[in-house]
C-alpha cells in the first residue's frame, strides 16, 4: 500500500538520490548568441524535455550557457560522472561529433600566483576553466567526457545553429544513453568522431 504522503517519512536533506544508483551529470554549454556555439545548450534543453531514462542511473541535465559556475555549484551535489556537452574546432566537417576525454589541470603544481591569477575569474565561460576550478576543490568526478560538435561557424550575435549542427543535435540526442553507459563502465574512450 503507498504511504500517506502527509505521513511519510521525509528524504534525509541533501539525499537526491538512491543509495544504489550511479549519479551522472550531463551539462549542455555555450552561447546561443554565436550561432553553431549553442550546440551544447541545445542539446540541454532538448534532453530536459525528454530525459533519458537508464536503469540504476540517476541522471541530472542542466544547462549552463556560459555560467561555468553553475557547473562547478551542481559538481557540489556529489556526481560519478561527467557529460559536457559543446561546440568543438577539430577541423572536421561541421555537424562531426566527437568524444573527447578531458584534461584534468595540477592545479596543486602551479604557483600560488598563477592559481591566484587563474581563479579569480568567476565568469568561467570557458568549460576547461570550470572544470579546473571543480578539480581544485574536488568536486570533478573520476570519469569526465565531452561530447562535442564540430561548428561551422561561431558569429557574434546571430542566433540559430547551421543545418549542420542541427543535424548534429538530432543525431547526438539517441546515442547519449550508450555514451553514459559505456562512461560508467569504464569503457575507455578515444578522441574519435562519433559519426
Amino acid at each position: 500500500m503507498p504511504e500517506d504522503p502527509q505521513t511519510a517519512t521525509p528524504p534525509v536533506q541533501g539525499e537526491r538520490w538512491p543509495q544504489n544508483e550511479r549519479r551522472v551529470l550531463i551539462a549542455g554549454v555555450g552561447n546561443l548568441l554565436r550561432r553553431d556555439d549553442g550546440f551544447g545548450v541545445e542539446v540541454a534543453r532538448r534532453l530536459l524535455a525528454h530525459p533519458p531514462a537508464l536503469p540504476g542511473v540517476a541522471v541530472t541535465i542542466i544547462e549552463t550557457g556560459i555560467g561555468g559556475m553553475h557547473l562547478v555549484q551542481e559538481l557540489l551535489s556529489g556526481y560519478d560522472a561527467l557529460v559536457v556537452i559543446d561546440a568543438v574546432e577539430c577541423g572536421a566537417a561541421p555537424g562531426t561529433l566527437f568524444l573527447l576525454e578531458s584534461e584534468r589541470a595540477d592545479t596543486a603544481s602551479w604557483s600560488a600566483e598563477t592559481r591566484r591569477d587563474f581563479f579569480a575569474d568567476t565568469h568561467y565561460a570557458e568549460p576547461s576553466h570550470a572544470l579546473a576550478l571543480a578539480e581544485a576543490v574536488g568536486v570533478l568526478p573520476a570519469r569526465v567526457l565531452i561530447v562535442g560538435c564540430q561548428v561551422a561557424t561561431i558569429d557574434d550575435l546571430i542566433q540559430g545553429l547551421t543545418p549542420a549542427v542541427a543535424r548534429a543535435v538530432e543525431a547526438v540526442i539517441p546515442r547519449l544513453p550508450r555514451i553514459v553507459t559505456d562512461l560508467l563502465n569504464e569503457q575507455p574512450t578515444a578522441p574519435v568522431p562519433l559519426s
